[in-house]
């Protein structure tokens, strides 16, 4: 989902230098944009979807798209939102979030994030959760 780059955190000191995998910062914006209320989930692609059904690892960074260039960094949100939501405002709640998380932990600044809705998810009713219940063996 991101480039193979590092990107340099702050200036050099005697120490050493400090670099960032733009995989950290998928992991971060995700981590964030999922914690926002009204969020139902982050869309990924096909493979990570099916790993992550068959008891694969959750991949935080899901969902999100890391674009490094000279004028900054863009972040591009994929996200799944829950009926009767206002969507502007949990838009806005996912980019505060997200550019508030980036900044306490990275320190680097964000040229953009845009959030795209790509879908709406309905609450199941009480017969589909009975229903969902009666499929699964065991319960």
């Amino acid at each position: 989902m991101s480039e193979n780059h590092l990107l340099n955190v702050g200036d050099d000191s005697s120490l050493g230098k400090v670099e960032i995998a733009p995989e950290v910062i998928e992991v971060i914006a995700g981590i964030a944009a999922s914690e926002v209320e009204g969020v139902a989930s982050m869309r990924g692609n096909f493979a990570s979807g099916v790993a992550e059904r068959l008891g694969g690892k959750k991949n935080h960074g899901k969902g999100i798209k890391v674009e490094l260039s000279d004028e900054g960094i863009v972040i591009d949100i994929y996200v799944v939102m829950d009926f009767g939501i206002s969507i502007p405002q949990t838009a806005q709640k996912i980019q505060d979030s997200t550019r508030q998380a980036l900044k306490n932990m990275t320190a680097l600044e964000i040229k953009e994030i845009n959030v795209h809705i790509v879908g709406i998810q309905m609450e199941p009713t009480k017969e589909e959760e009975e229903q969902e219940e009666e499929e699964i063996p065991g319960v």
